[in-house]
């Protein structure tokens, strides 16, 4: 096997984590996919190989004494852009954002040379110059990092779950992309947690369980569907919907509201820029939906005036729960019946304290210590990590997990609530097979118990849970 690095310890670390390496496995050139569920050291492993060999634990060998590796993760636009929004919000609030980086601004160098060119248009990214770095949508930024890494191709690229997020032409995109670069003598490490997401091009699956490495498996000319079939058995996860926990007391009667959402002729504008326009829609109480459309079609933009953080909410026709808005209500009050998670919360998501405490907060919409947490409170977000089995977690920092236990993490804050509306924008990102199933299970669950009113936004048709009967196109 032409190998391209030797990890030669019997034990790597990484800060304080350690991960067992018993078959001192080699990776060798070409398509290599890093293959586990949520929690089992690919992301930790990455970052071991990013940062090489160390003295004291981590012996790695190269083909050459010195690899130029590049790493890229979702969270890397924070120092892409050297800034980092203080909150989700604010990428809204036109008047805030004049000192937030367009993208030319960032890529000055690069923008209109041939490269630039090539690379923008074979990922559709020609028309997002002129967009200020937070307005992207959560497809757009991914793209964007990945030719940030592809302008100049190092030895290794090591890409981080680079599917989530990624409607279907994109995915297909960067298929051929990593098939290019590939051809042109760049070995590419992909971390990733679900086997449906290995490319036609892989040569070599390296499968990780419980912060172990298991032996390298080559693909020897199977097919792709086979090769992907064969690591099924990692994921072995299942939850128990008999303990999923009742609701909480309300303040408001739900049964009593017949218009959950009514949009007509809504239009967001910033400058010249339209982002969505003459779009109307009407979700009656108990209505299960689907919301599709490619990235940049302005899904993200449309549940922001939903969810009363785009102040354009105002000037435009929107109903929620039977009160058309302006009409006197406060923002905490529309807050309180929504539940909400999207990759863009999860990006600028700033909570402080320990996880079962970031958790008990969603009961009360805020992040911080602004509200204390009642013990009862407490209870029961212990009771949503159990149910997701990340228990273990319960006393851990945020920014310590990984982007899929950080994604377990915020769908234990957003269920406890059990509102009135649940709006999921693209909510299995960085989980792992089993954990997505396990989470439709919940969310059918939940619809069909409490009479939950369900906005369900994906790119993968096979996630939308069987209670969703109608759909919404941008």
């Amino acid at each position: 096997m032409d190998f391209l690095i030797k990890l030669k310890s019997d034990f790597l670390r990484y800060r304080e984590a350690k991960i067992l390496n018993p078959n001192h496995v080699t990776i060798p050139r070409g398509v290599t996919a890093i293959m586990g569920p949520n929690g089992a050291g690919k992301t930790m492993l990455g970052n071991i190989i990013e940062k090489g060999w160390n003295f004291c634990t981590n012996r790695i060998e190269g083909y050459r004494e010195r690899l130029n590796i590049k790493k890229i993760e979702f969270a890397d636009i924070h120092s892409l852009a050297g800034f980092k929004v203080e909150y989700y919000q604010q990428r809204f609030e036109s008047m805030m954002n004049d000192e937030v980086p367009t993208v030319a601004e960032i890529f000055h160098d690069r923008i209109g040379s041939n490269r630039w060119n090539e690379l923008a248009t074979q990922l559709r990214l020609n028309d997002i110059a002129t967009k200020h770095i937070n307005f992207l949508s959560s497809g757009e930024t991914r793209k964007l990092l990945i030719v940030n890494l592809l302008f100049d191709l190092p030895d290794v690229l090591i890409l981080d779950n680079p599917y989530i997020g990624l409607d279907a032409a994109s995915r297909e995109i960067l298929n051929d992309t990593i098939l290019q670069i590939a051809n042109q003598g760049v070995s590419v490490i992909l971390l990733l947690c679900n086997p449906v997401d290995l490319p036609p091009c892989i040569d070599c699956v390296i499968p990780m369980l419980n912060m172990e490495i298991k032996e390298a498996v080559m693909r020897q000319g199977r097919e792709i569907k086979q090769f992907q079939q064969s690591f099924y058995y990692l994921f072995d996860y299942a939850i128990d919907l008999d303990n999923l926990p009742s609701r909480p007391d309300r303040e408001y009667n739900a049964e009593e509201t017949d218009v959950v959402l009514a949009l007509n002729h809504c239009k967001v504008k910033y400058g010249a820029r339209t982002i969505i326009e003459d779009v109307s829609w009407t979700i009656r109480n108990g209505e299960c939906w689907a919301l599709f459309g490619p990235n940049g079609s302005g899904k993200s933009t449309l549940l922001s005036l939903v969810h009363a953080d785009n102040p354009q909410g105002y000037s435009n026709d929107i109903t929620l729960f039977d009160r058309r808005r302006g009409s006197g209500e406060s923002i905490w009050e529309i807050k309180r019946r929504i539940g909400y998670i999207s990759p863009e919360m999860h990006l600028y998501f700033n909570g402080s304290g320990d996880i079962k405490t970031i958790v008990a907060q969603g009961l009360n919409d805020t992040v911080g210590l602004f509200c204390q947490v009642k013990p009862q409170q407490m209870e029961r977000a212990m009771h949503w990590l159990q149910l997701l089995h990340i228990e273990h977690l319960a006393d851990r920092r945020f920014n310590s997990l990984s982007a899929g236990e950080q994604r377990l993490v915020l769908l234990a804050r957003t269920f406890i609530k059990h509102p009135q509306l649940l709006i999921l924008d693209e909510p299995l990102h960085g989980l792992d097979t089993a954990r997505k199933r396990s989470i439709r299970g919940i969310i059918n669950h939940l619809v069909a118990r409490d009479k939950i009113t369900l906005i369900y936004v994906t790119h993968y048709l096979p996630e939308v849970p069987e209670c969703v009967t109608h759909t919404k196109t941008l």
